[in-house]
């Protein structure tokens, strides 16, 4: 397999361990405001996340350090044709982290409410965008023979992208439901699994037509069974999450990303981005960077990223139990003011 393949895959997994673990997080954030109904209970959802969300946000930088370094004139026409749906979803992913850092630093009740909205906020923006990008990805951009975007803005609004955002939404709403009735007790877990009982109806709905069309006017005859598996991966969910089988509802939901985002990949290659004008567009063979800098890149990546995946193993397993609102303490109470 030459190194231009053997990168493509990695990249591939690099976005796919991103959308598994990140996918919940975005789907936690989302849900706040409809699974948290006071304070505490907003707390025991943030808290579900908050030992592992800045963790998984290290796949999307890896992912993209690794798309700069084997494949340059993908990463530079991605990121200037891309720039104002990239540029949201950075601004969105720092909101984010901000609010999570900084929620808790005032018994103030709206101060609260203002970073609770910015979760919201930042997890909706990146989950619908991402859906975007990808699709633009597989379907195409106009690209001239110099491989510089020749679109608009509007170019990348278009109907199929579009859908493609509903689907990653939807698909991570209910993979952070599922993942909330997986951590949490009490109220709250059985409330999780009620919206999760929802949300699997319209990530089939949109994840599934989205697919369809993808696997129609993309796809190959190996991304029939991606597709169909990830289908599967949505039926099965449901079915669990109606008998209470929290995790295998998660795996469910966790293999129906994983199959999504592999059929696009799959559906991609050996193109990395092509063009709609019908010239200039990228491929595996013209967008990649020389053999030597693959095959060092190669040995750094079979070095580092099974400690990687080992340490952040051991994070889960370390945080895995379930938390309520009898975990958590009572928050902080107002200093008097001093007497002048």
């Amino acid at each position: 397999m030459e190194l231009t393949t053997v990168w493509f895959v990695i990249i591939a997994f690099l976005w796919t361990s991103y959308f598994f673990l990140e996918g919940f997080d975005f789907g936690v954030g989302m849900l706040l405001p409809v699974l948290g109904r006071d304070d505490v209970e907003r707390r025991v959802v943030i808290n579900t996340i908050g030992p592992v969300w800045d963790g998984n946000e290290v796949w999307f930088i890896v992912a993209g350090a690794a798309t700069f370094a084997a494949f340059p004139e993908w990463y530079a026409t991605l990121f200037s044709g891309f720039y104002l749906p990239l540029l949201a979803i950075l601004i969105a992913l720092i909101v984010r982290g901000v609010a999570f850092e900084y929620r808790g630093k005032r018994d103030d009740a709206r101060w609260r409410a203002r970073w609770d909205r910015a979760i919201f906020w930042g997890s909706l923006v990146p989950a619908f965008l991402w859906g975007v990008a990808f699709a633009n990805i597989v379907r195409g951009v106009p690209l001239d023979a110099s491989h510089d975007y020749a679109g608009t803005l509007l170019d990348l609004l278009n109907p199929y992208a579009l859908l493609g955002g509903l689907a990653t939404t939807a698909l991570f709403a209910l993979h952070g439901a599922v993942f909330l009735a997986l951590k949490t007790s009490g109220e709250i877990r059985f409330r999780a699994r009620r919206v999760a009982g929802i949300a699997v109806v319209a990530a089939i709905a949109a994840g599934g037509s989205f697919l369809l069309i993808t696997q129609l006017q993309h796809g190959k005859p190996v991304t029939w069974l991606t597709a169909a598996g990830a289908a599967a991966g949505l039926l099965a969910a449901a079915a669990a999450n109606r008998r209470g089988r929290e995790g295998w509802a998660f795996v469910g939901t966790g293999a129906a990303i994983v199959l999504a985002v592999a059929t696009l990949f799959t559906a991609l290659f050996p193109d990395v981005l092509p063009s709609t004008l019908g010239s200039g567009g990228l491929t595996t063979a013209n967008a990649a960077s020389s053999g030597y800098t693959l095959k060092i890149m190669t040995w750094v990546a079979g070095a580092f990223t099974p400690i990687v995946m080992i340490y952040q193993g051991w994070t889960y397993w370390v945080f895995r139990k379930r938390i309520g609102t009898s975990h958590i303490p009572p928050a902080p109470k107002k200093r008097p003011e001093p007497v002048r």
